[in-house]
Parts: C-alpha cells; sequence; structure tokens
C-alpha cells in the first residue's frame, strides 16, 4: 500500500538532524510539504530545505525556534500556516535527554527536560489544534519505551516521556473526532552523541533486544508516515518501535 501525504502540510520539531531529519525526508519523498523546526542546527536545516525546494519547489521552510520560551510556539505554529495556508499534520519530535540521577537534580534539568519532553509538545499541540481540526489533521509525538519502563539514572527524563505518554491519550480524547493523536515509543534507534553508553553498556542493550540489533531512523520515519497517512481509525494508541526490548527491559 502506497502511503501518500500530497497536499498535505507537516510541521515536525527537531527536524534537522537524527531521527527528526529522516522523518521530514520520508514525509516529503511521500508528497507532504515539511516545516522543518530546528533550535541551533543552522545549516543541517538550511541544507534540507534547499533538497526539498530542488526536488518539488514551494514544498519547504526551515523555521527556528527554542522550544522552552513558550511565547515562541504559538507563532511558530503561524509562520507555517501563513506560508502553506494551513496545517494537517504535527510531529513532535525534538526531545533534550541527559542523565539526572536522583540528589544531583537542578531546576535546570527540569525546565530542559520537562520544557522539552513535555510543555513544548502540549502547547504546540494547543497552538496547533484550530488549524488541525479544520483540515481533520493527525499529531504524533515521540516518546519513548522508558516512559513505561524507567531507565536507571535519568527519573526526570523517564517521568516527563512518561507525561507525555499521558498526554497522548488524553489529547486524543480532547482533540476527537476531528483530530488523532497518537505517539511512537522507540527503543534502541541512534545512541546518545555524548557516548554516555559506553560499546559494553550498548551491547547489554542489544542483547536483551529480541530482535538482537539496533533500529534505524527509518523505523521510526515509516511509522510516522504509517500514522499519518495509513491509520484513519487509530487514536489514543503508542507503538513500540524497539526491537521487543520492552518485554525484556
Amino acid at each position: 500500500m502506497k502511503l501518500d501525504l500530497s497536499g498535505k502540510v507537516v510541521l515536525i520539531t527537531g527536524a534537522a538532524r537524527r531521527v527528526g531529519a529522516e522523518t521530514a525526508c520520508t514525509l516529503h519523498r511521500a508528497g507532504a510539504s515539511v516545516i522543518v523546526h530546528y533550535r541551533s542546527a543552522t545549516d543541517e536545516a538550511s541544507a534540507m530545505v534547499q533538497a526539498f525546494e530542488a526536488e518539488r519547489p514551494g514544498s519547504a521552510l526551515a523555521l527556528q525556534a527554542d522550544l522552552l520560551v513558550t511565547s515562541d510556539l504559538a507563532p511558530l505554529v503561524q509562520k507555517a500556516v501563513a506560508r502553506f495556508g494551513g496545517l494537517d499534520a504535527l510531529v513532535n519530535n525534538a526531545s533534550s535527554f541527559h542523565a539526572t540521577p536522583l540528589g544531583q537534580i537542578g531546576e535546570s534539568d527540569w525546565d530542559d527536560l520537562m520544557g522539552s519532553n513535555l510543555k513544548a509538545p502540549l502547547f504546540l499541540t494547543q497552538a496547533a489544534a484550530p488549524y488541525l481540526k479544520s483540515r481533520h489533521g493527525a499529531v504524533v509525538n515521540i516518546i519513548d519505551i522508558h516512559a513505561e519502563r524507567p531507565l536507571k539514572d535519568y527519573p526526570l527524563y523517564c517521568a516527563a516521556k512518561a507525561g507525555l505518554l499521558g498526554l497522548t491519550r488524553a489529547l486524543a480524547l480532547e482533540l476527537a473526532p476531528e483530530v488523532r493523536v497518537n505517539g511512537i515509543s522507540p527503543g534502541a534507534i541512534l545512541w546518545p552523541e555524548d557516548d554516555s553508553f559506553s560499546p559494553e553498556e550498548r551491547q547489554r542493550v542489544l542483547s536483551r533486544t529480541p530482535l538482537g540489533r539496533e533500529g534505524t531512523p527509518t523505523d521510526i520515519a515509516r511509522t510516522v508516515l504509517f500514522l499519518l497517512a495509513g491509520a484513519p481509525y487509530v487514536t489514543g494508541q503508542v507503538l513500540a518501535v524497539d526491537g521487543g526490548r520492552q518485554f525484556h527491559l
């Protein structure tokens, strides 16, 4: 089944790098016009939009915003709508991730992890809701398997993602019947760039993953595409894309 997003407009947060970039590329290939949100990855976002525009003129826009500044969230949505005339989907992908062992948690950790993983998705979805409702659109939140199975030394991150999981289900009820809201919980897809997981720890994680290997950003991107274009009777669901790891944590 070919999943087609032709004529649809999608805003993706944190879309310039890693899973967000692959998601943007996948949705653009499916025909969507894509708003590439970024915070500091200016060069990557510009290069991506240039490539999209070369392939299909008028199909992409890069927008910068700090998602921790709540007052910037509604204008981000409004700029996207002003450019493309509406909004069909929002993918809340941007996320902060770092350890916060109990006893070392500071208020700045709270602001960062709760802000990027829970507060920003809430306020972005609230700002986008009128436009999504008018087009019977959809929201996809990128959560984490550790929202339900906590990861040691990451209590604040896990709590933030648990909040996003609950928010996903709550918003599915709030925005029905016009807007579908679903989530994806990745497992071992991309390792953190700060080397916080040693080679030995990575191998331990994979040894407890039934499929015995890492996933790829494409696995997440294709699931986003399915939820946006191939699941019209699915809402309030969170799909684990983790090689079965959630059952062996």
